[in-house]
Protein backbone atom coordinates (compact mmCIF):
# COMPACT_ATOMS: atom_id res chain seq x y z
CA UNK A 1 0.00 0.00 0.00
CA UNK A 2 2.80 2.36 0.83
CA UNK A 3 4.57 1.87 -2.65
CA UNK A 4 1.84 2.20 -4.43
CA UNK A 5 0.43 5.73 -2.17
CA UNK A 6 4.50 7.03 -2.83
CA UNK A 7 4.16 6.25 -6.72
CA UNK A 8 0.95 8.14 -6.70
CA UNK A 9 2.54 11.18 -4.82
CA UNK A 10 5.76 11.24 -7.27
CA UNK A 11 3.34 11.21 -10.08
CA UNK A 12 0.88 13.99 -9.53
CA UNK A 13 3.42 16.47 -7.57
CA UNK A 14 7.53 15.08 -9.20
CA UNK A 15 7.20 13.76 -12.72
CA UNK A 16 10.51 15.06 -13.02
CA UNK A 17 11.53 12.03 -10.93
CA UNK A 18 9.24 9.50 -12.46
CA UNK A 19 11.01 10.27 -15.82
CA UNK A 20 14.23 9.69 -14.24
CA UNK A 21 13.37 6.65 -12.37
CA UNK A 22 11.62 5.25 -15.71
CA UNK A 23 14.94 6.16 -17.58
CA UNK A 24 17.24 4.67 -15.45
CA UNK A 25 14.95 1.67 -14.54
CA UNK A 26 15.08 2.48 -11.03
CA UNK A 27 11.53 2.76 -9.93
CA UNK A 28 11.10 -1.06 -8.08
CA UNK A 29 14.35 -0.20 -6.00
CA UNK A 30 13.72 3.54 -5.52
CA UNK A 31 10.23 2.39 -4.21
CA UNK A 32 11.43 -0.35 -2.07
CA UNK A 33 14.22 1.51 -0.56
CA UNK A 34 11.90 4.50 0.59
CA UNK A 35 9.39 1.41 1.96
CA UNK A 36 12.53 0.18 4.00
CA UNK A 37 13.34 3.25 5.78
CA UNK A 38 9.67 3.68 7.09
CA UNK A 39 9.41 0.28 8.29
CA UNK A 40 10.77 0.85 11.68
CA UNK A 41 8.48 3.66 11.75
CA UNK A 42 5.33 1.45 10.59
CA UNK A 43 6.53 -1.29 13.52
CA UNK A 44 6.47 1.43 16.28
CA UNK A 45 3.49 3.44 15.23
CA UNK A 46 1.43 -0.47 14.80
CA UNK A 47 3.26 -0.97 18.48
CA UNK A 48 0.83 2.14 19.72
CA UNK A 49 -1.81 1.00 18.34
CA UNK A 50 -2.40 3.85 15.77
CA UNK A 51 -5.24 3.48 12.79
CA UNK A 52 -3.84 1.85 9.82
CA UNK A 53 -4.65 5.10 8.28
CA UNK A 54 -2.62 7.75 10.37
CA UNK A 55 0.04 5.20 9.55
CA UNK A 56 0.37 5.44 5.84
CA UNK A 57 -0.15 9.23 6.60
CA UNK A 58 2.82 9.57 8.63
CA UNK A 59 4.95 7.26 6.18
CA UNK A 60 3.78 8.76 3.42
CA UNK A 61 5.08 12.00 4.86
CA UNK A 62 8.36 10.47 5.72
CA UNK A 63 8.77 9.27 2.30
CA UNK A 64 8.27 12.35 0.68
CA UNK A 65 9.73 14.95 3.11
CA UNK A 66 12.51 15.65 0.55
CA UNK A 67 10.57 15.85 -2.37
CA UNK A 68 8.56 19.38 -1.12
CA UNK A 69 7.69 21.32 -1.84
CA UNK A 70 7.08 19.93 -5.44
CA UNK A 71 9.10 22.19 -8.19
CA UNK A 72 6.83 20.62 -10.35
CA UNK A 73 4.00 22.07 -8.92
CA UNK A 74 5.28 25.56 -8.12
CA UNK A 75 6.30 26.00 -11.85
CA UNK A 76 3.07 24.69 -13.39
CA UNK A 77 0.99 27.31 -11.08
CA UNK A 78 3.40 30.25 -12.32
CA UNK A 79 2.64 29.12 -15.84
CA UNK A 80 -1.14 28.87 -15.29
CA UNK A 81 -1.43 31.99 -13.03
CA UNK A 82 1.04 34.09 -15.15
CA UNK A 83 1.05 32.70 -19.09
CA UNK A 84 -2.59 31.14 -18.79
CA UNK A 85 -2.60 31.31 -22.60
CA UNK A 86 0.29 28.92 -23.06
CA UNK A 87 -1.24 26.82 -19.88
CA UNK A 88 -4.04 26.38 -21.89
CA UNK A 89 -2.40 25.49 -24.90
CA UNK A 90 0.49 23.18 -23.56
CA UNK A 91 -2.57 21.19 -21.13
CA UNK A 92 -4.62 20.83 -25.01
CA UNK A 93 -2.21 19.56 -26.71
CA UNK A 94 -0.76 17.41 -24.43
CA UNK A 95 3.06 18.75 -23.03
CA UNK A 96 2.25 20.44 -20.12
CA UNK A 97 4.01 17.66 -18.28
CA UNK A 98 6.88 17.65 -20.83
CA UNK A 99 6.99 21.45 -21.00
CA UNK A 100 7.38 21.64 -16.99
CA UNK A 101 9.67 18.78 -16.39
CA UNK A 102 11.75 21.04 -19.35
CA UNK A 103 11.48 24.05 -17.52
CA UNK A 104 12.28 22.56 -13.85
CA UNK A 105 15.88 21.60 -15.04
CA UNK A 106 16.05 25.46 -16.99
CA UNK A 107 14.99 26.76 -13.43
CA UNK A 108 17.45 24.51 -11.69
CA UNK A 109 19.64 27.26 -10.87
CA UNK A 110 17.04 29.67 -9.53
CA UNK A 111 16.11 26.74 -7.53
CA UNK A 112 19.52 26.40 -5.84
CA UNK A 113 20.29 30.29 -6.02
CA UNK A 114 17.48 30.53 -3.66
CA UNK A 115 17.65 26.75 -1.49
CA UNK A 116 14.27 26.54 -2.78
CA UNK A 117 12.23 24.99 0.16
CA UNK A 118 8.64 24.90 2.02
CA UNK A 119 10.05 28.42 4.14
CA UNK A 120 10.89 30.54 0.97
CA UNK A 121 8.37 28.78 -1.26
CA UNK A 122 6.34 32.10 -1.29
CA UNK A 123 9.43 34.56 -1.90
CA UNK A 124 8.73 36.78 -4.83
CA UNK A 125 12.11 37.27 -5.65
CA UNK A 126 12.01 33.52 -6.44
CA UNK A 127 9.09 33.85 -8.46
CA UNK A 128 10.45 36.81 -10.22
CA UNK A 129 12.88 34.98 -11.09
CA UNK A 130 11.18 31.54 -12.07
CA UNK A 131 8.64 33.98 -14.14
CA UNK A 132 11.64 35.79 -16.05
CA UNK A 133 12.85 32.34 -16.74
CA UNK A 134 9.63 30.71 -17.77
CA UNK A 135 8.65 33.97 -20.27
CA UNK A 136 12.20 33.53 -21.55
CA UNK A 137 11.65 29.49 -22.30
CA UNK A 138 8.20 30.23 -23.65
CA UNK A 139 9.39 32.91 -26.32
Amino acid sequence: MLTEKLWAYIVHNNPDLMLSLQEDYSVTRYREEKVNAVMPMVEQLLGEGRPPYIIEELCLNAMTDELKPSRYQYIRSVIEEEFNGDYERMKENGTLTYEVVNLIETCKGIFSDFDFNSENEANRHLRYAIIGQVHDYLA
